[in-house]
């Protein structure tokens, strides 16, 4: 029967489905810290991802070992919910393919994304692209692995649209501290924390252009982090201007008390979430033709955008009415994710 149609069954027949991803990505770079991390996820559930750091958490002349130890964790039992990611050395590393091998060689399955740093350009992202499906193909992995590309030099910022552009990215994130040591002390200290970070010209260009680039090629958008370590406050309002101001639906966090207030930050409001529940059961009912509902008319258009409010919600781990769990949510139904 057409009523019963999921939305993610019928409403991506001519554009893929919107990665609807948890809302925080935590960074951890030493095995106590990983762990520390996983333990978190686990008491907090699949609300934020896990990225194990092999950029800066590998120590000179141990990247070898360290990538193996971050491979390890994540074919682990820790990885209850098969949300941790990792991120490689950049392209002018000599280990960042001996990264990919070990890390998609030992965790290939549980291996939510790669992250890579520092692209110079759309050519460095695309080889990048292509060494990560030639070591997966020769593991013989049947699944395309995602990838997260930091735009963080002025090449990738450059040339963000075509980076966006290309097949197999998931996210493309902001990496605010080497962006602005790239201009050489023309954007001043101010400008790495609030609210400077979002006040700059050259910042907010960067973030707008960043944004807008991975919207529309149907990623998902990543801001950085926020130096502010214990004041949950200024974490919440930095994630919330992130998102309300600048478009970012998912951010970065460094330290576990981070990762609740972004998570928060970054949920839509629940009167939203309501309102979307009962546009999206009324369209089902209707075949999803188009509807009057409350005065206004609605078509598949507003439909994806309720859909994907919806499951961003539900990714955040905000406590959802059981009708609505039970009916776009439950086990028995389509993902709604393109995983």
């Amino acid at each position: 029967m057409t009523a019963a149609l999921h939305p993610a069954a019928v409403l991506y027949r001519e554009a893929k489905p919107f990665p609807a991803l948890p809302a925080c990505e935590h960074y951890a770079g030493s095995e106590k810290l990983i762990g520390k991390a996983l333990a978190l996820q686990q008491a907090l559930g699949p609300i934020f991802d896990v990225t194990c750091d092999c950029e800066d958490g590998a120590p000179a002349g141990a990247e070898k070992a360290h990538a193996g130890m971050v491979a390890d964790a994540i074919a682990s039992a820790g990885n209850r919910h098969g949300r941790v990611g990792a991120r490689i050395h950049d392209i002018t590393h000599p280990h960042w393919r001996d990264d990919l091998e070990i890390i998609v060689g030992t965790a290939g399955e549980q291996l939510a994304y790669i992250t890579f740093p520092k692209v110079g350009g759309r050519q460095d992202a695309q080889a990048m692209l292509m060494a990560l499906a030639a070591v997966a193909k020769n593991c013989g992995l049947a699944r395309q692995i995602p990838a997260h590309v930091l735009i963080e030099t002025h090449g990738a910022l450059r040339e963000v649209e075509e980076i966006a552009a290309l097949p197999g990215i998931e996210t493309l994130d902001f990496g605010l501290m080497d962006f602005i040591s790239g201009h050489h002390g023309a954007i001043p200290a101010a400008a790495m924390k609030s609210p400077g970070q979002f006040e700059h010209p050259l910042v907010a260009r960067a973030k707008c252009a960043i944004a807008a680039a991975a919207l529309g090629h149907g990623l998902v958008p990543s801001h950085n982090v926020t130096t502010e370590l214990h004041d949950t406050q200024a974490v919440y309002a930095d994630a919330r201007r992130a998102r309300e101001q600048f478009g970012y639906l998912r951010m970065w966090s460094i330290h576990p008390n981070q990762v609740q207030p972004i998570v928060d930050a970054m949920r839509p409001d629940f009167g939203e979430v309501e309102a979307a529940a009962g546009i999206l059961f009324a369209a089902q009912a209707a075949d999803w033709g188009p509807i009057r509902h409350d005065g206004r008319l609605h078509d598949r258009a507003s439909y994806r955008y309720y859909w994907e409010l919806l499951a961003r919600a539900h990714a955040s781990g905000m406590e959802l009415p059981q009708s609505i769990r039970h009916h776009f949510f439950s086990t028995t139904q389509p993902p709604h994710t393109p995983h």
